[in-house]
């Protein structure tokens, strides 16, 4: 049978399995008849055209993972960052795990999708915002139709967290093969402020396919930092789908690290709705083997007087492959905006491959609007100079390609974040360079 076919016939079984509302049933039942009719997305579509997801279609997925299994706190503390105290979200399996996790109601709501939306309580956010950012593509239907467990979060009016929030997925291999979708919604109220660090864990050798969906609010004046961390197994496969919506003079920053993987594909879309705005959209890819990275990213421009700025920076070796798509529409009515988009990639490898596609519709005429790629390899005189002066010439390589993430580096908030994606470049450098950026 083959994959799709599979997630069809389950949908039954899964509806009966899972207690919701009318209103989420009916969106549901929409996303599966959108799914059945789309399918998974193939190459002949412009957005997919340079990644293929026919290797890791064929691997015969449990839908439901068969159950979960122990694991202790030692064995996966260095997946959570763990200098700082923090709120955590952990599922293991798609099974939310008390043991792992530090939720909260007090003043703010840290907690879980399935209560989210089940609960009477919640009924009215669900109302108002599940699903209603997330769009009818391929795999955001087909997660949409699953949806049922990941994290909920819910700041109130002028409160700001004052700790970061973890969410955590790992996968342990109770299956040959298995398929996770999670689903987060953010809801962050006027002048609230909070910071969000991701990542998506296998522990296993086994296929594992995460199809994730995460939808962000971002009320008038509020701050969301968001952090993803991608340094997984080359047996797992991530398609990470963020959609967020913001309003009059937010802030959303959404920094992605994409350091391991067998296909990785970042789908990142800004709606701004109100005049003010700054979206902020940065990443770094280093990646070898065979691994895939595509960043494929929106920022869609509705309303005048706002900003948006994107650095992506890939380092690629061996035989591996980047994409970046970055698009920026502005509406004819935003006028004043300033759109920055900057992509620049370095192939340490003569079988590397980078696809780039750097995109701007315009249709307003009194704005400032830029794009650039560059696609090269390290400076040779650079790294003579360099040796020339006593730097072995591993370190010297090392070090150029520090410089040149640096831009991206230097915009985390967070210094324990920070810290950890600079030891995670030197260890896929293969180098300790015994300082922080």
């Amino acid at each position: 049978m083959e994959l799709k076919e599979k997630i069809l016939s389950s949908y039954v079984a899964f509806e009966n399995r899972v207690d919701i509302n009318d209103d989420v049933h009916a969106i549901r039942s929409k996303a599966l008849q959108n799914f059945e009719e789309v399918g998974f997305p193939t190459k002949k579509l412009e957005a997919w055209k340079y990644t293929s997801l026919n290797s890791i279609l064929k691997e015969d997925y449990s839908i439901f993972p068969n159950g979960e299994e122990a694991i202790e706190l030692a064995d996966v503390k260095k997946y959570f960052i763990h200098d700082i105290d923090t709120f955590k979200v952990v599922f293991i399996d798609g099974k939310y795990s008390s043991f792992l996790s530090e939720t909260t109601h007090d003043g703010v709501d840290v907690c879980l999708m399935s209560s989210a939306l089940t609960k009477a309580k919640y009924k009215s956010v669900i109302k108002k915002y599940f699903n209603k950012a997330a769009k009818e593509d391929n795999m955001t239907s087909l997660n949409t139709a699953f949806a049922k467990e990941g994290a909920f979060i819910h700041i109130p009016k002028n409160k700001e967290v004052q700790k970061p929030i973890q969410i955590i997925n790992f996968t342990t291999g109770s299956d040959d093969a298995t398929m996770l979708q999670p689903r987060n919604l953010i809801v962050v109220d006027q002048n609230a402020h909070v910071q969000i660090i991701e990542r998506h864990q296998s522990l296993t050798e086994n296929a594992v396919l995460t199809n994730a969906v995460t939808e962000i609010f971002v009320d008038k004046d509020a701050t969301v930092d968001y952090y993803k961390i991608q340094n997984d197994h080359t047996n797992a496969s991530l398609i990470d789908n963020t959609y967020i919506e913001q309003q009059t003079q937010s802030i959303c920053s959404v920094h992605t690290f994409s350091f391991g993987g067998n296909i990785t594909r970042n789908n990142l879309n800004f709606y701004q709705k109100g005049e003010g705005i700054d979206s902020i959209l940065k990443g770094i890819t280093i990646i070898e083997g065979k691994q895939h990275v595509d960043h494929h990213t929106l920022v869609h421009h509705i309303e005048p007087n706002c900003e948006s700025h994107q650095d992506y920076k890939g380092i690629y070796g061996e035989r591996s492959t980047g994409v970046f798509n970055g698009k920026v529409v502005v509406n004819k009515e935003a006028q004043k905006t300033n759109a920055y988009q900057q992509n620049n990639n370095v192939l340490i490898s003569d079988k590397s491959t980078i696809n780039a596609k750097p995109q701007l519709e315009i249709f307003a005429d009194d704005v400032k609007c830029s794009h650039g790629c560059t696609i090269g390899q390290l400076d040779d005189q650079a790294l003579f100079y360099m040796q020339q002066r006593g730097i072995p010439k591993k370190e010297a390589r090392a070090l150029l390609m520090y410089a040149f993430a640096n831009t991206v580096l230097e915009s985390v908030k967070i210094p324990e974040v920070k810290s950890r994606i600079t030891k995670l470049i030197a260890m896929k450098l293969g180098v300790d360079i015994g300082f922080d950026l």
